[in-house]
């Protein structure tokens, strides 16, 4: 099911993501040490690790949270850091945290964000929205009386509300039954199709890798595989557990 208009197509330049040599330091601790890929317009890349091995910093350096200790970063051909204001607009992002207001209702939640990105038909697109993630009914219920899964759906719901060009997902799976899987599977299916590029991160592929077309794995901060992914997700995940391991 599609929700809105398309996005407008990604800048000429193929690469929507360029990191070289990307490091981020926390005192003693390396975060991640010289990582380095591209990523290009309609991809779907799913960014794999155990717990610490450097995807979160990663995602909040592309999303502009965060700055990194070392290397460059390019986003659609500009510099994130530099040129905030040109960047920021294109990207949407799903953290850990919901970046939700739990005193305000669903719609009301949408709404602001809606207003925030200037988006021209923010009613039609948030009653699509509400659809697509199955909560239309719920749409007026404050967000604090919300499951973690459908806050967890809202978020999604918030992250692509203004047709993100670069879609950065921070384990989007988190807290979804089948269902509410199946239909986010369905809408991202639908927004790469409209030109969306995806990057999104798990350290459970098996279950949550279905959207992806390439893997980039990360240890230790460092990125140990970038390949296509041709194999059945169960037998990724298998071979993912012999290269950790290893």
């Amino acid at each position: 099911m599609r929700v809105g208009a398309s996005p407008s197509p990604i800048a000429e330049a193929a690469v929507v993501i360029e990191v070289r040599a990307l490091t981020k330091v926390y005192g003693p601790r390396t975060a991640l040490a010289g990582v380095a890929f591209t990523v290009r317009a309609g991809e779907r890349v799913m960014l794999v690790g155990p717990n610490g091995a450097g995807k979160t910093t990663l995602l909040r350096i592309l999303a502009t949270l965060s700055r990194p200790s070392g290397g460059s970063v390019m986003i659609d051909g500009h510099d994130p850091f530099r040129e905030g204001a040109k960047v920021r607009p294109l990207i949407g992002f799903l953290s850990h945290a919901s970046l939700l207001y739990e005193d305000l209702t669903a719609r009301q939640n949408l709404s602001f964000y809606a207003r925030m990105y200037a988006i021209s038909d923010g009613t039609k697109r948030i009653d699509a929205l509400l659809s697509t993630v199955g909560l239309d009914r719920r749409a007026d219920e404050l967000v604090r009386t919300f499951s973690r899964g459908m806050q967890q759906r809202l978020a999604v719901a918030r992250a692509v509300l203004h047709h993100p060009r670069l879609l950065l997902l921070d384990e989007p799976y988190t807290g979804l039954d089948p269902a509410a899987a199946g239909r986010l599977t369905v809408l991202l299916d639908d927004l790469v199709d409209q030109g969306c590029t995806l990057l999104l991160s798990t350290h459970h592929p098996a279950d949550e890798g279905r959207i992806a077309e390439r893997v980039v794995i990360l240890r230790s901060g460092r990125v140990i595989e970038d390949s296509p992914l041709t194999e059945d997700l169960s037998a990724f995940a298998r071979r993912y557990k012999r290269l950790l391991g290893a």
